[in-house]
């Protein structure tokens, strides 16, 4: 599977992050799928019915993500991030920016270049409830993993 492939898949759980080697990276997703029993939820004195819960999909296998080499990455929760149109990107939730203010950190925070490490992207994850930001020259391996009971 490539990244490519996951471009236009919505609405995904971050389940794991971590180190599984030095420098390299591995990230755990769930898929999800939207309730089909209506709930009402309240917010102090405001009722706002007929919502859906986003829940995992527990039938499918998590996808799993390893970068072997990364330049730098960023978890942020989700409730905390601002967007406006400065970004620019391919994809839904999976999705490779041309121009982002990661990459505009990663240029000025790092001496990455073009040169060395050589040519890198920004892949950004747009989880429900986080957000995950990765600047890498290689495209991440990418398989899905059964589920264990």
């Amino acid at each position: 599977m490539k990244y490519s492939d996951l471009l236009n898949l919505k609405d995904i759980y971050l389940e794991q992050i971590c180190e599984p080697e030095e420098n390299t990276l591995r990230l755990l997703f769930s898929r999800s799928r939207t309730s089909e029993t209506p709930e009402t939820i309240t917010i102090g004195e405001i009722e706002i019915e007929d919502t859906y819960s986003i829940d995992v999909d527990e039938t499918l296998p998590f996808i799993q993500m390893d970068f072997e080499w990364y330049i730098g990455y960023s978890v942020r929760n989700e409730s905390y991030t601002s967007w406006d149109n400065y970004e620019e990107f391919e994809g839904e939730i999976f999705r490779i920016y041309s121009k982002s203010r990661y990459l505009d950190f990663i240029k000025v925070g790092t001496f990455a270049s073009e040169d060395y490490p050589g040519p890198f992207k920004h892949y950004g994850i747009s989880c429900l409830n986080h957000v995950v930001d990765v600047a890498s020259v290689s495209e991440p391996i990418i398989k899905e993993v059964q589920r264990t009971k």
